[in-house]
């Protein structure tokens, strides 16, 4: 037993040195030559491994597990509570279980329906918001469960935390890209988030092409995902390797998108990953996934067109991009669609 231990502690070891550790604490505090110094950090995780860790983030630990706990909260209740919440067009609502098939993974084909079910908010906004008035995609007033106290409250609280910790890192990612620390400010003025609460049931056999989260990357300019007691994560690597994200207690694991991908024209990565619930138990996440203002054109940054190496991509907006994502992978919508179709 000693052995396996070692082993296993020694595995964690060799995984965190692939997959860097940043401690942002200095940075946070304004210490003199953090910024830079984050920023080469940072710029070699994201060019080499997409993944990297962070502590020191001032993320109070009691918001993250009154968070954990609310996520639990909600999906122990009855299947039709959860369902008179489902998921509309603007990604938010309650997404059922196999509600999603992931068909955009460039390291996967054919992969079955995901075995896990989510419930989705994101950034609050009342009722007479001018877009939520107008119908906007992906501006749609959140939808609150009724009967969880202090459900709303702590979620709240919990992403409006994140949404200061992404913001804060800004700086560091326009310095690590060679440009202004203030460079994104204007793009992310007004920030889309969504954090995705997810249930994982336990997956004791694993049939092909079956996954609680099929290999994918993330659409975000950046996902910040709180450590998790229960394993499940795993990375796929520039050489091919797939390895287990090992749990560091206090950190959050942090990866880029696709968009952020497309916008540095593929001069930080947008790494596969995958989730497999071997743990014998249930496995909560929580994924809060970060971008810019709904409507900002996202163009190749220009230090990252040389000429050896031209814009791959064209210009996109994040709801032009969401909108052609979501009608590839998200099941559950078509089946809304055919049926408000069929009632018509």
């Amino acid at each position: 037993m000693a052995n396996a231990a070692m082993a296993a502690v020694n595995a964690d070891v060799a995984r965190i040195e692939e997959i860097p550790v940043l401690d942002i604490a200095p940075f946070l505090a304004g210490e003199a030559g953090a910024l830079d110094a984050l920023a080469g950090e940072l710029g070699h995780a994201m060019r080499e491994v997409g993944f990297y860790f962070i502590r020191g983030h001032g993320v109070p630990q009691a918001l993250i597990d009154a968070t954990f706990d609310a996520v639990r909260r909600f999906h122990a209740q009855p299947l039709d509570t959860k369902l008179a919440l489902k998921l509309n067009n603007h990604n938010i609502g309650y997404l059922p279980m196999r509600g999603n098939t992931l068909r955009t993974s460039e390291v996967q084909k054919d992969t079955r329906p995901n075995l896990n079910e989510a419930f989705f908010v994101k950034r609050e906004l009342p009722g007479d918001h001018p877009d939520v008035v107008s119908g906007k995609r992906f501006r749609g007033a959140n939808r609150w469960p009724r009967d969880l106290p202090g459900f709303r409250e702590t979620v709240l609280a919990y992403v409006a935390a994140l949404d200061r910790l992404a913001g804060s890192l800004l700086p560091v990612y326009a310095r690590a890209l060679d440009l202004p620390a203030g460079h994104f400010a204007a793009a992310f003025a007004d920030p889309q988030f969504s954090l995705r609460m997810t249930h994982y049931p336990r997956q004791d056999v694993v049939e092909a092409g079956e996954f609680g989260l099929a290999p994918h990357s993330d659409t975000s300019f950046m996902t910040l995902l709180p450590q998790n007691a229960i394993p499940g994560l795993a990375i796929r690597l520039r050489d091919g390797r797939w390895i287990d994200a090992p749990s560091i207690p206090g950190t959050f694991v942090v990866n880029g998108g696709q968009l952020l991908n497309r916008w540095t024209n593929e001069r930080f990565l947008a790494t596969p990953h995958r989730v497999i619930n071997r743990s014998g138990g249930e496995r909560y996440a929580l994924p809060f996934f970060f971008d810019c203002a709904i409507e900002h054109v996202m163009e190749c940054l220009p230090t990252c067109a040389p000429a050896a190496n031209p814009a791959k991509y064209p210009p996109t907006t994040y709801m032009d991009y969401l909108i052609w994502y979501q009608n590839r992978n998200y099941d559950v919508l078509k089946e809304q669609a055919g049926g408000d179709a069929a009632a018509g």
